[in-house]
């Protein structure tokens, strides 16, 4: 397996793995949509992308970073809001090597750790995530507010 950021022509690649991780999340497909995404959050480094290859240089599987701020801790840390490996490849240890490449990335942007948020019926990434060293907060509440 080979990990790489992406970059302007991994799109169609990756915007497979891109929509069939929104499928997942019950949102319609909208490839056209989704490829502007991505295209803007590469080309205005917006985010960090990473793709995990076969060896034969299949599209696996993607992680997707974006960067914040801590006031308190007047450093930065990074939100994992996307983490998907196609079905085809489960149970390979590419979900675990994607997140360790994310570690890798606060460590090399001196970043003071790494949030995400995951559903509370996503049966495998509630066994992942803690497994991957990631620990539940339950001292904080999260809450959210749409515009609609």
């Amino acid at each position: 397996m080979n990990i790489t950021r992406a970059n302007i022509r991994d799109i169609e690649e990756l915007n497979d793995l891109f929509d069939a991780y929104r499928l997942f999340y019950g949102k319609k497909s909208d490839k056209k949509a989704s490829s502007e995404f991505l295209s803007s959050r590469i080309k205005n480094k917006e985010s960090e992308i990473f793709i995990a290859r076969s060896e034969e240089g299949e599209a696996m599987g993607f992680v997707q970073l974006f960067p914040l701020f801590s006031s308190t801790r007047l450093k930065r840390f990074w939100l994992l809001n996307d983490l998907f490996v196609h079905p085809e490849y489960r149970g390979k240890g590419i979900s675990k090597a994607l997140i360790d490449r994310a570690k890798q990335l606060c460590r090399d942007t001196n970043a003071c750790g790494m949030y995400l948020e995951t559903g509370k019926e996503n049966m495998i990434g509630n066994n992942l995530y803690p497994a991957a060293g990631f620990e539940l907060m339950d001292d904080v509440n999260f809450y959210n507010w749409d515009v609609d």
